[in-house]
């Protein structure tokens, strides 16, 4: 090769260089590379603010970006999921739901549709409901809960968190389950429902352990079953619905993430990875076991199969029930 076409080489393999170099680092951008925001349909302070912040923290660690957790409460979390809906599907917007959100879209019409505007990504964590009674109902068991409910119809009190919650539909489910005519009493949130059920006024509800725990080893309230397919850990001498006689109830009050439809395969699969090693933490793990809850972190398709499956079960019970929305 002559210097001049040695020249000519040099030079186009030069020009070729510098229009790959810019192309190549934009196509090897990490993600992330700036905040991540994750906006939560609850006030501070609930639940699912409460696992939303615990991953956050191992999340951001995992990931270098700092995981900004965005409150917007309001309309059972139709504010935050319609705001997450339209977000851009880069994954820097993800929205942590409970199962309530579920439920609500069932009975409401909403401006997203959590199927048809969402990528799931993970079921986070869950914490099965209980059955708790007040302790001056002549009741040791669900044999015997049924029987005094049978005997004693429409007089019977179950508290709810608000008209067609997750709540409602566990204990309407329990009244179809076992040809028994309950009451329902709802309320704005589990606090003030909590508040007349420890004062008696209501007689039983159906509500997470994370909600009811403290209260039942406080024995201000009575535990007749759980609503799983397995005991818990934290309890295990009190039985599933199942074991007690009531055929297929599960109710459970889960947490996930959910990211805007389109999100790059790539990048649901990085986030799904992180919240696996983050709820696997111990420290992590032991937070969530307080409040009767156990991390989970499912794949994004087992995700999605659990959302398909919690919709078809609410709208039976919904339809059955005859339960409308606001």
């Amino acid at each position: 090769m002559n210097r001049r076409s040695w020249i000519s080489v040099t030079a186009g393999l030069a020009a070729a260089l510098s229009i790959a170099a810019p192309h190549g680092a934009a196509q090897g951008t990490a993600y992330p590379a700036k905040p991540i925001r994750m906006t939560v349909s609850s006030g501070a302070g609930g639940g699912l603010d409460f696992v939303a912040r615990l991953v956050a923290t191992p999340l951001s660690e995992a990931l270098g970006q700092s995981v900004v957790v965005d409150n917007r409460a309001g309309a059972s979390g139709s504010i935050a999921a319609g705001l997450a809906s339209r977000a851009a599907p880069d994954g820097y917007t993800v929205m942590m739901l409970s199962a309530s959100l579920v439920v609500y879209g069932i009975v409401n019409k909403t401006p997203y549709d959590l199927f048809r505007d969402f990528d799931p990504v993970t079921q986070v964590a869950a914490s099965p409901y209980i059955l708790t009674v007040h302790p001056s109902l002549p009741v040791k068991s669900v044999t015997d809960l049924i029987a005094h409910a049978k005997a004693n119809p429409s007089k019977l009190n179950f508290a709810s968190t608000g008209n067609a919650s997750l709540a409602h539909l566990a204990g309407e489910l329990f009244a179809i389950s076992t040809a028994t005519q309950l009451v329902h009493v709802p309320y704005k949130g589990v606090g003030a429902a909590l508040t007349d059920m420890l004062s008696g006024q209501i007689q039983l509800s159906f509500l997470s352990g994370g909600s009811v725990y403290s209260q039942v080893r406080a024995q201000r309230l009575r535990a007749l079953a759980i609503a799983s397919t397995t005991r818990a850990k934290m309890a295990p001498e009190l039985p599933t619905m199942i074991e007690a006689g009531v055929p297929g109830y599960l109710v459970t009050h889960w947490h996930g993430l959910l990211a805007p439809r389109g999100t790059p395969r790539a990048v649901i699969d990085r986030l799904h990875q992180e919240i696996v090693k983050a709820v696997q933490r111990p420290e992590v793990a032991s937070r969530l076991a307080l409040d009767g809850t156990e991390g989970v972190a499912s794949s994004p398709k087992e995700f999605a199969a659990h959302l398909r499956s919690e919709r078809e079960q609410w709208s039976k019970v919904a339809k059955a029930a005859d339960i409308r929305g606001n």
